[in-house]
């Protein structure tokens, strides 16, 4: 992709160490994506190579800050408890990522979302963050994934693959921790970036499992895959419809949500609940993880 021949200019041009890991990790998982789209990879083997990737990753990193909440009482998470967790986060994300890539323009859309805001907060907040290389790789990242987007819009012409998903999910969790260990950003505002994947991929497994069905088996129930469906037309409507809605929601109300955060991590938990409950409301009301009697359906199917 374009954004790793950027990282890997950057690499070489500030001796950036820690970028020769986020390359080849993620390089790692972008050829697992690859032989996934043309000969279907065994679960076993793709959560495999996923949690070596992530588990590498945060071993390169190296010490983070502590998770803080409920700071009246002083809980934090650290150590080798955050490790952990982070390690699950990052797995489940890299296949949230993938499993939201369902619909023309989506997970582009919701990439340049998360890292052009995180790059223009970050900068807002440690103005010198934009003469490190992480910094200018996000910002890299976000322009190949809008050049992209300019083909994957409904109608695309161009698509992700999983290949691409789980790359672009693998380096936007990258960047994310490597944001927070240098200080531009904190946990909270990446939570509240993520929430429209988030809360549509979490909900719906959740769903599923509750109506005993298998989670790894294939489905077009996401909250945003339904939607489409109901407002499918000519030229792939539906597709382009859900794609704006996601846009819309991110700017006017995820962005404001996650600004407040960085500027007031002190309530950071009030504002990550506040943000993300009209969003559960939203996707329960849609329908996810349930079948419908909707026909017609353009979406991609994904396990």
């Amino acid at each position: 992709m374009a954004a790793s021949l950027a990282g890997f200019g950057l690499v070489l041009l500030y001796g950036w160490s820690l970028g020769w890991g986020v390359i080849c990790l993620g390089a790692l998982l972008a050829a697992v994506g690859l032989q996934d789209d043309i000969h279907q990879v065994s679960v076993r083997s793709r959560f495999g190579i996923q949690i070596l990737v992530s588990a590498g990753f945060l071993a390169l990193l190296g010490e983070l800050p502590a998770l803080s909440f409920l700071s009246s009482i002083k809980f934090e998470i650290a150590g080798w408890l955050l490790s952990a967790l982070l390690l699950l986060v990052g797995v489940w994300w890299i296949n949230l990522f993938n499993f939201m890539d369902g619909i023309d323009g989506i997970a582009a859309v919701q990439a340049v979302f998360m890292l052009l805001l995180s790059a223009l907060m970050a900068a807002e907040v440690q103005p010198e963050a934009m003469a490190d290389p992480a910094w200018l790789f996000m910002l890299s990242v976000a322009a190949a994934v809008l050049g992209f987007l300019l083909l994957n819009w409904p109608p695309a012409r161009i698509f992700m693959g999983d290949v691409g998903s789980t790359w672009l999910g693998f380096v936007i969790f990258a960047l994310g921790l490597i944001s927070v260990q240098k200080g531009w950003l904190n946990y909270a505002a990446w939570l509240v970036w993520a929430e429209v994947f988030v809360v549509d991929a979490t909900v719906t497994l959740l769903t599923r499992l509750a109506r005993g069905e298998r989670w790894y088996e294939a489905h077009s129930s996401h909250a945003y895959q339904r939607l489409s469906r109901r407002w499918q037309g000519a030229h792939k409507v539906g597709h382009r419809s859900v794609t704006l809605l996601v846009m819309i929601v991110n700017v006017l109300w995820v962005a404001p949500w996650a600004w407040a955060c960085l500027n007031w991590p002190e309530w950071s938990p009030t504002f990550v609940v506040v943000a993300y409950v009209p969003l559960v409301l939203a996707v329960l009301w849609l329908g996810a993880g349930r079948p419908d009697e909707f026909s017609g359906d353009e979406t991609h199917v994904r396990s």
